[in-house]
């Protein structure tokens, strides 16, 4: 609220009046005020309005060689991302002695609840397993960089074997193989600190386009071969993106 100024200002540290119109003591050079008033059009003066301050994270000082949300420590291997890679790939050798639809969601499970957590490992089209382990890879390497191998881990979890999970549940005839949850669950999970800075107008620094291109392929998919589940996919994706919302908090906090 407007109000006439006080013409009998006097400086707490000399003593001497000054003008109600400056910030600073002429005389001894004492800070009087952080601003100075605002002169109106009718000669009232009104004192300036408190800025609010706004609340901005601090994250860490960067150490030499890091790049932003990237650990710049390259002794520290993501191992949780090379076993998941190599069960991926290789996990088929394992079940050599027994046929792999005997241990995959293939049709209902009678109680064998298990086969969710080995179907994610296996493949029967070539270029389904190299863009879901391809994809898995490049952002399971990444998160565990960023958050450690427990994240990954946990992403897999419930993003691959989730979404196998939910596939037996919502369809009568489920037959879903491969990781194509898991892997859209681990890019989902990657790119909300970029999404969240680009609403807000911010800079980032991952590579939006090239994600959505990841993306698009392991989305479409099921269009191209009946193994990869639409379900568990889009499943996988959506636990991803909570997943991302909560690492991202927990690592600001």
């Amino acid at each position: 609220m407007a109000q006439m100024p006080d013409l009998n200002v006097v400086c707490k540290n000399c003593g001497n009046e000054v003008s109600p119109y400056i910030t600073e003591c002429p005389y001894c050079g004492t800070r009087l005020r952080k601003r100075a008033p605002k002169i109106e059009r009718d000669g009232t003066v009104s004192e300036p309005r408190r800025a609010r301050k706004r609340h901005v994270p601090r994250l860490p000082r960067l150490r030499p060689g890091e790049i932003p949300g990237i650990s710049a420590d390259i002794t520290r291997r993501p191992y949780a991302t090379f076993v998941l890679v190599a069960l991926s790939l290789f996990g088929y050798i394992l079940l050599i002695p027994v046929d792999s639809i005997d241990v995959a969601v293939d049709g209902p499970l009678g109680g064998e609840w298990w086969r969710v957590a080995t179907s994610p490992f296996l493949y029967a089209n070539i270029w389904y397993e190299v863009a879901a382990v391809t994809a898995l890879a490049v952002f399971g390497w990444l998160l565990e960089r960023r958050h450690g191998p427990l994240a990954v881990v946990a992403l897999f979890v419930v993003c691959g074997m989730g979404g196998m999970a939910l596939t037996v549940a919502v369809d009568s005839t489920p037959f879903a193989l491969g990781g194509n949850g898991a892997a859209l669950g681990m890019l989902c999970a990657w790119v909300v600190p970029d999404l969240v800075a680009r609403t807000r107008g911010e800079e980032y620094e991952g590579d939006l386009l090239g994600v959505a291109i990841f993306a698009a392929v392991l989305l479409l998919m099921p269009l191209a071969t009946t193994e990869a589940s639409a379900i568990a996919g889009f499943a996988g994706g959506a636990i991803g993106m909570l997943g991302g919302l909560v690492l991202a908090r927990a690592r600001i906090a």
